[in-house]
């Protein structure tokens, strides 16, 4: 039985899809409901469990004051919401002001996508003040109240990007996304240090626990979870999936879900990247998910369930729910699951070999050692010859310099010796200028006398004509 190959992990679409057959994308976390639908489910349930307690005069409460109780909680809830955003019990009326709400929506109608500092500008403009002051309010008063448990402030924050959203209600869905999505990098980039790793919660003991997992298990090889790799006819050097591990990595460094969230779509493109190169055949969800866990195994990334937990307690609910981040998120749940999960069979290994593998009694077969370290000796060779290869070119690039310096010394030589004559000729030209003005001042006296002598020549024949 143990022998039985199978290629992949196999997860179908369905299994993806929430439990509640709605369309979206579940996730392990809310038990393979997607936040919508999980969201609906536990409000109840946690109203259930405030009506199950005893009232303050010890009698319990009835079915009529667990609906008066309920519809006061609600209320208080939405004009809670309603102050922190609106700055009043309720918001104002459309028709009171539709010209200046309008004034105010026209800017953000030629935001491009991604525009991150065009939308600050636009918020910070003369029109967008209200919706700046309002903004900043919200970002108060949840750093005022950062020591509430961190699903109310998850709560609060969805609250907040939904009274916003309706904000835009006239706007295309398309559009009041790409708004969103600004809003919420602004607002969660201030309040990460505030709700990421809440201390109300347990993150910070899993994120322990996530990483001696995974750290128990880096004798894992590709192989053992039918990872299909470059072959040897294949020109490719290194791991292929060094790039995919490299972006899951970053994620940590990242505050806003949005931006998390673009980590995890980058890795899993460079995944798919990865299988295209490794393999002849069109990459399949199976082949996918055992290359993410793969991934994963190898990068550990740091705080994966905190990160995790933060892009679903106070990302947009359409980034998770459906679109490539929602498959890609889906996914990366799904591995982070089967990790947890881990046995033998998911390996086609038995359970003594599994348990001898944990208890570093096993290692990997000597076939593999020996592939690893042909792989590494091929590295070493190719960085050695591209070592060899920088040292010639530092040697011909230093004889080229000296070269030209030798050049330049010569030319400035030249110069200086071409210099030297002109300043010569210069010099000599100088002296030739000074000497003729004198001898032509000599010269006019001589020349005014003989014109003298020859009038008196002249007129002394003009007079022997005459007798």
């Amino acid at each position: 039985m143990w022998t039985d190959k199978q290629r992949g992990i196999r997860v179908s679409q369905q299994e993806l899809l929430c439990k509640n057959a709605c369309g979206y994308y579940g996730n392990p976390v809310w038990q393979g409901f997607c936040s919508k639908c999980w969201r609906e489910k536990a409000r109840p349930a946690a109203a259930s469990r405030q009506d199950e307690r005893p009232s303050s005069d010890g009698t319990p409460l009835t079915f009529s004051k667990f609906e008066e109780k309920k519809s006061t909680e609600k209320g208080r809830r939405i004009n809670t919401m309603r102050r922190l955003f609106w700055g009043s019990p309720s918001p104002p009326k459309p028709q009171e002001s539709s010209e200046r709400h309008a004034n105010v929506l026209k800017p953000y109608q030629s935001l491009e996508p991604g525009d991150f500092t065009g939308f600050l500008k636009i918020l910070k403009g003369p029109s967008s003040q209200r919706l700046q002051s309002r903004c900043t309010a919200f970002l108060n008063t949840m750093e005022a109240y950062h020591d509430l448990p961190v699903q109310k402030q998850s709560d609060l924050v969805q609250d907040f990007f939904q009274s916003f959203a309706e904000y835009f209600s006239s706007f295309p869905e398309a559009q009041v996304t790409r708004i969103m999505e600004h809003v919420e990098k602004l607002i969660m980039t201030r309040l990460h240090k505030w709700v990421f790793c809440h201390d109300s919660c347990d993150d910070e003991q899993k994120d322990l626990a996530l990483q001696r997992r995974i750290r128990s298990l880096n004798w894992i090889t590709p192989q053992m979870l039918s990872v299909p790799f470059p072959d040897k006819k294949t020109a490719v050097t290194g791991d292929p999936f060094l790039s995919a591990i490299t972006a899951i990595i970053e994620m940590d460094a990242k505050r806003a879900p949005q931006d998390k969230l673009a980590c995890v779509s980058k890795c899993s493109q460079h995944v798919f990247e990865a299988l295209s190169t490794s393999n002849s055949e069109p990459a399949n969800a199976d082949d996918f998910l055992s290359a993410l866990v793969y991934v994963v195994l190898k990068a550990n990334p740091p705080r994966l369930h905190s990160n995790m937990q933060y892009v679903i307690r106070f990302g947009l609910p359409h980034s998770l729910m459906a679109g490539e981040s929602g498959y890609y998120f889906t996914n990366l749940s799904c591995a982070v699951a089967f990790i947890e999960k881990l046995d033998g069979p998911a390996l086609n290994l038995s359970p003594a070999e599994f348990d001898g593998y944990m208890l570093r009694q096993r290692a990997p077969s000597e076939g593999k050692r020996q592939q690893v370290a042909g792989d590494t000796q091929h590295l070493l060779v190719e960085l050695k010859g591209r070592q060899e290869k920088l040292d010639q070119g530092m040697d011909a690039l230093n004889v080229q310099l000296q070269n030209w310096v030798k050049a330049v010394h010569s030319q400035l030589d030249e110069a200086t010796a071409q210099l030297a004559l002109v300043q010569k000729e210069v010099a000599a030209q100088g002296e030739l200028s000074q000497v003729s003005p004198s001898s032509s001042h000599n010269a006019s006296p001589q020349e005014d006398d003989e014109d003298e002598s020859v009038l008196v020549l002249a007129d002394q024949r003009e007079g022997n004509t005459d007798c």
